[in-house]
């Protein structure tokens, strides 16, 4: 596997990245919280989500399970939302 990609404009480390443009709800869910779960606590996901209800429902959804959502970004067609996850319980 290559490098980690840095989240641009920022100095945030991402560990990974999920493109989910065209994956409708909830998968798009789905596959964001099992990626989330293959990482360590406190590793930084980011999620390339289409708009509409993916940019809508995934960062709230993510939020509810105890993640933090670091930020969001709109990109052409698309948004970026990256994501820190929580602390193991």
């Amino acid at each position: 596997m290559s490098e980690p990609a840095r989240a641009p404009s920022d100095n945030l480390q991402v560990d990974a990245e999920l493109d989910l443009r065209g994956v409708i709800c909830p998968y798009n869910f789905v596959k964001t919280k099992l990626k989330l779960e293959s990482l360590q606590a406190g590793q930084i996901l980011s999620v390339i989500l289409d708009e509409g209800d993916p940019i809508r429902n995934v960062p709230r959804s993510v939020s509810d399970d105890g993640h933090a959502v670091l930020k969001q970004e709109q990109l052409t067609g698309a948004y970026r939302v990256t994501i820190r996850k929580r602390a193991a319980s």
